[in-house]
C-alpha cells in the first residue's frame, strides 16, 4: 500500500511539474477569428499603426499599437480573452507573446493578419 501511494504521489507530481510550464497562446485562422468574434464573448485588439488601422478594421477592434502594448497592458483584463489582429500575423505573434509574459491567459492570434480578412470591415 505504500508503494502504491508512493507512486501515486511521484505521477502526481510530475503531472503537475509538466502542466505548470507557461501559458501560452494559439494561433488561428481569420476564419475561425470570425466564428469566435461572432459566437463568443471576446475582444478583439489591433496592434497596427492608427493609419493602418483607419484603413479599415474588424468592426469593434480595439486599437493599441504594438509599439505602445506593454505601457497600456493596465487597460486590458486578463480574464478577459483576446483575438490579437495586425497586417500579416507577424506583430500579432509579438503582441500575443507579451500578453503571455505579462499573465494574460486566452489569447488568439491571428495568421496571416488583415490582409486574409474577408468579412465586414469598419473605417
Amino acid at each position: 500500500m505504500n508503494k502504491f501511494i508512493a507512486i501515486l504521489l511521484s505521477l502526481t507530481f510530475v503531472l503537475v511539474a509538466c502542466s505548470s510550464g507557461e501559458a501560452d497562446y494559439k494561433t488561428i485562422s481569420m476564419d475561425e477569428a470570425k466564428e469566435m468574434i461572432d459566437e463568443e464573448n471576446i475582444q478583439v485588439i489591433d496592434v497596427r499603426t492608427k493609419p493602418e488601422y483607419d484603413e479599415g478594421h474588424i468592426p469593434g477592434a480595439v486599437l493599441i499599437p504594438l509599439q505602445e502594448l506593454e505601457s497600456r497592458l493596465n487597460e486590458l483584463d486578463k480574464g478577459t480573452p483576446y483575438i490579437i489582429v495586425c497586417r500579416s500575423g507577424n506583430r500579432s505573434q509579438q503582441a500575443s507573446e507579451i500578453l503571455v509574459e505579462n499573465g494574460f491567459a486566452k489569447i488568439y492570434n491571428t495568421s496571416g493578419g488583415m490582409n486574409q480578412w474577408n468579412y465586414e470591415i469598419e473605417k
